[in-house]
């Protein structure tokens, strides 16, 4: 049986794979896995929050009465982005917390994610014993036993508060314009009103959710409509947040991009210049544009690579003392300030370098080039025998030859599925499309089943 806890938490499509059942049931394991206290201590507490999602209506409900039947005084945060419900949990000293979204997935989806104590994420061997958990017969509390459940209406100003005091400066964004695509998510408040706070000119796009619009043509996975708003209204930046807002990307006043590694480089420089950035290292994942590490290199900084997720980037991150981390997709984890990837918070201390230098994004992105990058899924393969088979390896390593330092290639077997992902970067988009093809075909051929 495939295990429930995927690496963001528990995911699918709602009322579907992600029933109410589900949800009251896992509530119950997580609250007695994480919200007892034994015959003498304190009740457990515990947060709640949900993106804008319709049927994350149903889930919160369902949510709230396993966690109280359990025994567990609930806190209801509302609509709040992921990253919000995990500085409450800190915030407020909860047991835990459990937010509802399903990120930049589509609609149709949603997911559980939990939160331990402190706001970091539950470690891989408590998230199998509340799996354990689902379904074993337990004692119901009655009357004063049960648990107890209240609004925190303030949740949300609490929040904006946080992260507008990390830049420790009163406007200090006035005169910017900016244009904040919220997705029709959770931070179609919050965004806008953070950036505000500090004296941005704000326009904000997709900010009128209506349960069913979260992601749909807009955030960081469509920044399609971002780009025109910015170039239409003569706007210095554009910040594109995701669904629950723990993604990030950017584009200048042109109207291009500027990814999450262009994002990190920004910061790993800024922090290096103020003596933040512990050990003049950035993490960052695998597939990180090599551009990213030769820039960083230039500068004196270390980018220490992970394993795919933002897990194995917060995980170095907490072992090692390390203050900034990220993924390509934007997902920015900046720890003096959060446990987990903060698109707004990243967003605003993106816009305060702008301010504080007077350079424009373009030119502060371009301390980077990114190489050009090929990544071709090969379907209907053996995974397992990636690193094993003896000609897939040779021509992995007659390719690397080939690119003699001035590229990379990366086969990455999905955890999900019969795949391999093939991906090459090279001084020419010709040279690693050629490449990609190549070894996508010997893929194909040695590993079918």
């Amino acid at each position: 049986m495939a295990r429930l806890f995927g690496t963001d938490g528990v995911r699918g499509l709602a009322n579907a794979d992600l029933t109410a059942e589900l949800a009251l049931s896992l509530s119950v394991a997580a609250a007695h896995v994480i919200g007892d206290h034994g015959e003498t201590a304190r009740r457990g507490v515990a947060i709640v929050g949900r993106d804008t999602r319709a049927s994350g209506e149903f889930l919160e409900a369902a949510v709230v009465a396993g966690l109280a039947s359990a025994g567990v005084d609930v806190i209801r945060a509302g609509i709040v982005p992921t990253p919000a419900l995990a500085f409450l949990v800190a915030h407020l000293e909860t047991d835990f917390g459990v937010m509802l979204s399903a990120s930049h997935n589509p609609m149709p989806d949603n997911g559980i994610k939990i939160f331990a104590r402190g706001g970091v994420k539950l470690p891989d061997d408590v998230e199998d014993h509340i799996e354990a958990q689902i379904g074993a017969e337990w004692t119901r509390p009655t009357g004063p036993g049960v648990g107890r459940v209240v609004d925190d209406a303030g949740a949300i100003e609490t929040y904006i508060d946080h992260i507008t005091s990390s830049l420790g400066q009163e406007n200090v964004l006035a005169g910017l314009d900016v244009v904040i695509d919220c997705a029709n998510g959770a931070a179609y408040r919050t965004g806008p009103a953070a950036f505000t706070a500090l004296g941005a000119n704000v326009t904000a796009i997709h900010a009128d959710p209506d349960g069913y619009n979260i992601n749909y043509h807009a955030g960081s996975t469509h920044i399609e409509s971002l780009q025109a708003e910015v170039v239409a209204r003569g706007a210095d930046l554009g910040i594109a947040l995701d669904g629950d807002a723990d993604r990030c990307l950017a584009v200048d006043h042109e109207g291009t991009v500027v990814d999450g590694d262009q994002i990190m480089a920004i910061l790993a420089l800024t922090m290096k210049e103020e003596h933040r950035l512990h050990h003049d290292t950035l993490v960052a994942t695998v597939m990180s544009n090599l551009g990213l590490i030769i820039a960083m290199r230039e500068h004196g900084i270390h980018v220490d690579q992970t394993k795919v997720g933002d897990r194995y980037v917060v995980e170095s991150m907490n072992a090692n003392g390390f203050s900034l981390g990220g993924e390509q997709s934007g997902h920015v984890v900046m720890n003096e300030f959060s446990t987990t990837g903060d698109g707004v918070l990243t967003g605003l201390h993106v816009a305060a370098r702008i301010a504080r230098t007077g350079r424009p994004l373009a030119e502060l992105a371009s301390v980077m080039t990114r190489l050009p990058q090929v990544l071709i899924n090969v379907p209907d393969v053996d995974k397992t025998r990636t690193n094993l088979d003896g000609d897939v390896v040779a021509a992995v390593a007659a390719a690397e030859a080939e690119l003699a330092g001035q590229g990379r290639v990366l086969l990455r077997p999905s955890g999900t599925e019969p795949l391999v992902r093939v991906m090459v970067e090279a001084k020419t988009e010709e040279k690693a499309d050629e490449i990609a093809e190549r070894l996508a075909a010997i893929v194909e051929d040695r590993l079918h089943l």
